[in-house]
């Protein structure tokens, strides 16, 4: 979250202190300031923010690129949607269960009743439904384009087969209609603001938690992995359970928003899981700039407010504004907005005279871009 010197290696205080100040003015400042329709708006955006994070990782320092993020951040939000259904339903079969002529809960919904089964399944279950089947793929020596097809091909399998499933998870129009969490009214004010510190604390904690990995012994073996796969294994390490950790870790991330998107939306549907919100979740890391978290952030944020301002100010052609801006950032800006301030930063370090070391000038970076893997190591 700082442009460093030398690389970005701020140290662990330092980002603890400045997620804090972030965290602080996020949670403490800034609703003083917006609506309470402003604050809910920026609470869903955060969640977006927390899939960017993970795909981010994922393809900006492993170069893997997945089209299928909308699946695990719709199973967190289907699991959370079926726990607050179940809750709001005060014991009785949900409406759309009824209107599809169930006379009985179905068993899988069972354990739903309970917060402590869905929380945990809404994060870990698509963590490793996104680590078995990176494994299998990886494992087979597939990555590239071919990899991105497979994540699409899923994302689209998934939505049509949640599409089919009237009885069980209310077809196309999903799971609504629910308003209790954990006993509060999810619709007043107070409640929603809870929801949002808690999106704001999530954000953060991926943050630290992505920044983390990327500073670690496995983060450099992933950037390795970016450059020279078989470099890499060649030197002994099992590529496969690298990748698909990562995967999975993306996955859980993606889980763990659509788990905080659900109650401050108040709807989970198949169209969230299927190809273009999978795509356009690709658009935010691309925008931010890929390979600098905070780029993540950034764009998925950046994304969100244009969305909602053009939507509001041009309701008939909102869209193919939108669609300019992408194209529009992906040509004049083609390293996203954090990389190109990046770039600038460096061309102002080189025309200050800044001193040139004997090996490579130091060059400013964002704080999470990853650096080159030394061959000792």
């Amino acid at each position: 979250m700082v442009l460093s010197r030398y690389g970005g290696r701020a140290p662990l205080l330092a980002q603890l202190v400045l997620v804090l100040v972030v965290g602080g003015f996020l949670i403490f400042v800034l609703p003083a300031f917006i609506s309470d329709f402003r604050q809910n708006l920026l609470g869903k955006i955060f969640t977006f923010a927390i899939i960017a994070i993970g795909l981010d990782l994922l393809w900006g320092y492993g170069g893997i690129l997945s089209l299928g993020q909308g699946v695990f951040f719709g199973l967190g939000a289907y699991s959370m949607a079926m726990y607050m259904k179940l809750e709001s339903s005060g014991g009785q079969l949900p409406d759309f269960m009824v209107w599809s002529g169930l006379d009985s809960l179905p068993w899988f919904w069972e354990p739903f009743r309970n917060a402590w089964f869905a929380l945990p399944v809404a994060l870990i279950g698509p963590g490793i439904l996104a680590f078995g089947l990176g494994y299998m793929v990886f494992r087979s020596r597939v990555k590239g384009v071919y990899f991105a097809i497979i994540t699409q091909a899923l994302a689209l399998i998934l939505s049509t087969f949640f599409i089919g499933q009237q009885p069980y998870t209310g077809g196309t129009n999903g799971i609504t209609n629910f308003t209790e969490l954990f006993g509060h009214n999810i619709v007043r004010s107070d409640t929603q603001s809870l929801l949002y510190t808690a999106t704001v604390v999530a954000m953060l904690a991926c943050y630290l938690v992505a920044w983390g990995i990327t500073r670690s012994r496995f983060g450099r073996l992933l950037l390795a992995l970016r450059d020279d796969e078989e470099r890499v294994r060649f030197t002994g390490y099992d590529v496969a359970i690298v990748k698909a950790a990562t995967f999975g870790i993306a996955g859980a991330m993606a889980g763990l928003a659509g788990a905080l998107f659900v109650p401050q939306v108040g709807i989970i549907s198949p169209a969230n899981m299927a190809v273009v919100p999978s795509i356009e979740m690709v658009i935010w890391v691309a925008v931010g700039g890929r390979g600098t978290l905070i780029g993540a952030i950034v764009g998925a944020v950046a994304v969100g407010l244009s969305r909602s301002y053009l939507s509001e100010q041009f309701p008939e052609f909102w869209l193919f504004f939108l669609g300019g801006l992408f194209i529009g950032a992906v040509v004049l800006f083609p390293n996203g907005i954090v990389g190109s301030l990046r770039d600038g930063i460096a061309w102002a370090w080189r025309k200050l005279g800044a001193p040139e070391s004997e090996e490579e000038p130091p060059r400013p970076v964002a704080a999470g871009t990853p650096q080159p893997v030394s061959q000792s190591e």
